[in-house]
Formats: structure tokens, C-alpha cells, sequence
């Protein structure tokens, strides 16, 4: 009967440190989502730039070679240009997608659409040039929050674990 108390006690003590660790993996994973949407952009302008392709096109190219939850919001824009204006597109496409952004970075984001597709090569750089910049500000404020609450996560986690475990023996 003892044995059975103590690996419950040491699999609430595991969960708590888990709920901790994975709390604390979305600060990892926003970073690493705002840094990989940061080099999509700057690939698109490129595409623009020098290629000429149209939108759907580089959209496909950039969702095969994104990570997995940035590559979907490139697809789905892609998929949605089909019967949606490429702003109407890159909007849905961005609420639709499920990652670690804020909603201030989805905002962000969404300030991408204003001029996709409707102005000419110089218009639409000069958009992604300045999501780019506002990019930037994300990821220097992702940079602070990770740092400040990921370890925290962690250290609560643990902490409340010990505690249920002391408290319930």
C-alpha cells in the first residue's frame, strides 16, 4: 500500500514539473515561430523583388520549405487566394492558424495584407519591409519574455509538485 502512495505522489510530483516545462516551451516556440515568419517575409521580398512570380506561387515555395505551423499559414493564405483577394487570403489565413503568436503578433502580421497584391513591386516591399521592422520589435520583446518566464515556468512547476507531494504525505 506504501509503494502505491509513493508513485502516485511521484507522478503528481512529474506532472507538475511537465505543466511547468510545457508552459514554458511556448515562450521557446513563439520565438522560434516570429524568428522563422521574420525569414519567410524576407524571402518573399526576394522572390518579389528578382522573380516576378506571382503571390501563390512564392506562398507555395515558402510553406515547403517553413517550419511546420508558419508553413501552414503560408499554405492556407495560398489555398484561400483561390477564391479569396490575396488580402482577404493572408487575413483568414493568419486568425486560422494555430501556433504560439499573441494576438499582437497576429496583428502584426495581418498589417502584411494591407497592400499584398494590390500595389505595384516597390509597394509591396516597402509593406513586408515594415511588418519586417515591427517583426523585429516582437521578437526583442519574445527575447525578454522568454527569458524572464521560461525559467520561472520551470522553477513553479517543481515547486508546486513538492508542495502537493508534502502536502499529502
Amino acid at each position: 500500500m506504501q509503494i502505491i502512495k509513493y508513485i502516485m505522489l511521484f507522478l503528481i510530483f512529474i506532472s507538475a514539473n511537465l505543466i511547468g516545462k510545457i508552459i514554458a516551451k511556448k515562450y521557446t516556440d513563439r520565438l522560434q515561430e516570429l524568428e522563422e515568419m521574420k525569414n519567410a517575409l524576407n524571402i518573399f521580398k526576394s522572390k518579389i523583388k528578382f522573380t516576378y512570380q506571382p503571390i501563390p506561387e512564392i506562398f507555395e515555395e515558402i510553406s515547403n520549405n517553413s517550419n511546420r505551423n508558419i508553413s501552414n499559414i503560408f499554405k492556407s493564405s495560398r489555398e484561400n487566394m483561390e477564391n479569396l483577394s490575396a488580402e482577404e487570403a493572408w487575413i483568414k489565413a493568419i486568425e486560422e492558424s494555430k501556433n504560439n503568436l499573441t494576438k499582437e503578433d497576429k496583428n502584426t502580421l495581418k498589417m502584411l495584407s494591407k497592400l499584398l497584391g494590390q500595389t505595384d513591386v516597390n509597394g509591396q516591399i516597402s509593406q513586408i519591409e515594415i511588418t519586417e521592422n515591427f517583426l523585429e520589435t516582437q521578437i526583442k520583446q519574445a527575447q525578454e519574455e522568454k527569458q524572464k518566464n521560461e525559467k520561472l515556468y520551470i522553477r513553479l512547476g517543481t515547486t508546486i509538485g513538492l508542495v502537493i507531494v508534502i502536502i499529502l504525505i
